[in-house]
């Protein structure tokens, strides 16, 4: 008699995770999906899947990769922390400009920020990615425990 309690019990606990887990799964590709939707990105034609509407995992990598490659491009390969955060200041000859004293006055070097930027966005398209890849995992793990459930409750009856 316990053991079909426990059985009974194991059953109805492991359907239940099972439908939040399937539900919360399909919520999160949802969510995911309209809310990357609505922000209209269309791959570049240089990336690995060209022209095309950044929607799931893969078109979301493919955007990411792109705008690295395109920072490193205009930071001639060095990322954020290689560069210096200040540089001379230049005129419109090219030369420094130097302050009362004869020093190069420095300025920020904006191309650190380009970076930052891109580092923001980058980690926005791969947390997208991440989102994906966790709602699957509820899915699938959902679906296994609806077959936990259902195998409980055979277990059960025998």
């Amino acid at each position: 008699m316990a053991k079909e309690k426990i059985l009974f019990l194991s059953s109805i606990l492991s359907i239940t995770a099972g439908i939040a887990m399937v539900l919360g799964g399909i919520g999160g590709i949802v969510y995911t999906y309209t809310s990357i939707a609505a922000e209209s990105i269309i791959t570049p034609k240089d990336a690995t899947i060209p022209n095309a509407p950044v929607r799931g995992p893969l078109t979301l990598k493919s955007q990411a990769d792109v705008i690295l490659l395109h920072t490193l491009t205009s930071t001639e390969g060095k990322r954020f922390a290689q560069m210096p955060r200040t540089l001379p200041k230049l005129d419109a000859a090219g030369n420094p400009v130097l302050d009362e004293k004869g020093a190069p006055v420095m300025a920020p070097n904006e191309k650190r920020s380009t970076w930052f930027n891109a580092v923001a966005l980058m980690t926005a398209l791969q947390l997208g990615m991440l989102t994906y890849a966790f709602s699957a995992l509820s899915f699938v793990l959902g679906l296994l425990f609806l077959l936990n459930g259902y195998v409980f409750c055979a277990l059960r009856k025998s």
